[in-house]
């Protein structure tokens, strides 16, 4: 949504009559959409970088919001008409107390709502999104996995080997001890061995399961292995985990740039459109032919890849005849 405070600057009216005057224009946009069968629109509301301009001009956006967001809830015919939730992404802790609390009443008031989702960019960079699900994913990962009961631990091996030893010893002391060449050993002692080495299972039970446990604590303490990092978890980590592909960049003003939105969710298939209209004019004559364009070419595409699986599946077909 760019353009709003040039737009302004032409028309001669205040910066933040400007931005109200795109949050207009946002609501007509997002008609379009919805009724286009759009699921998923996402809008670049306010930058992290735009905390760096005149305390005016951001106090003027956060009013702004605050009384946009209320028009919403009291007026949430348009969302629920066509079944939309709102997400706010971003940082949360940059946010004021009093416009959070109302950010966090708007997504409620529409948590109901599934067929369609509105994702509000409100304070963000990519950069910091990307930063923010790498750390994520290191937390995790710097977490050990919960450890399991082995019964075949290493204490527990070593435990049944030396009981079968002494087991074996005793057993040919006793057979030494019987016989007329070995002198003879007393009974006590005879008894006092076999005690305590013909029985070694018998030590307390509690005392091998501390030490089991011990060993187990030293040896089996396992962490997740980083090298199953893949993009396929850092895409679970960004702010539009469990949304479809950003299939279509809309910027309007004339600027050539993504300026850190949606960096990661961009991909080879991503449509980009740079428009000359500033923000606040961008209406049904500007989108319409942008929308057409991009549905007419997913329309290509998926008849291009039903035609590439047909043309696999009788290649299939002829082989195995």
């Amino acid at each position: 949504m760019d353009g709003n405070r040039r737009f302004a600057k032409s028309r001669q009216i205040e910066t933040v009559e400007g931005h109200n005057l795109g949050f207009e224009a946002l609501a007509k946009i997002l008609e379009i959409c919805y009724k286009s069968g759009v699921k998923v629109v996402t809008v670049y509301a306010f930058s992290i970088e735009n905390f760096k301009r005149s305390k005016y001009e951001v106090d003027g956006l956060m009013n702004m919001a605050k009384i946009k967001l209320a028009q919403l809830l009291q007026h949430g015919d348009l969302l629920d008409r066509y079944g939309v939730s709102i997400r706010v992404l971003g940082q949360r802790e940059l946010i004021k107390p009093d416009l959070l609390a109302d950010i966090d009443r708007a997504m409620k008031r529409t948590s109901t709502n599934g067929d369609a989702i509105l994702n509000v960019c409100f304070p963000y960079t990519s950069h910091d999104e990307i930063a923010t699900a790498i750390r994520n994913t290191v937390i995790d990962y710097t977490k050990p996995l919960p450890t399991q009961h082995r019964p075949f631990s290493e204490s527990h091996i070593k435990h049944t080997i030396r009981a079968r030893h002494l087991s074996v010893a005793a057993t040919r002391i006793r057979e030494r001890s019987r016989s007329p060449s070995s002198g003879g050993t007393s009974d006590m002692e005879d008894s006092s061995f076999s005690s305590a080495t013909l029985h070694p299972e018998s030590l307390p039970e509690q005392n091998l399961a501390a030490d089991d446990d011990k060993m187990g604590k030293k040896l089996h303490t396992t962490y997740p292995d980083p090298e199953n990092i893949s993009s396929d978890m850092l895409n679970d980590h960004m702010y539009t985990a469990g949304l479809p592909p950003l299939d279509l960049l809309v910027r309007t003003s004339g600027v050539e740039r993504l300026s850190d939105f949606m960096l990661w969710q961009c991909h080879q298939s991503t449509k980009i459109v740079f428009l000359k209209c500033m923000w606040p004019e961008f209406d049904l004559w500007y989108f319409l032919p942008v929308l057409v364009e991009w549905q007419y070419k997913r329309k290509k595409e998926e008849e291009q890849e039903r035609e590439g699986r047909s043309l696999k599946s009788r290649s299939i077909k002829s082989k195995g005849t």
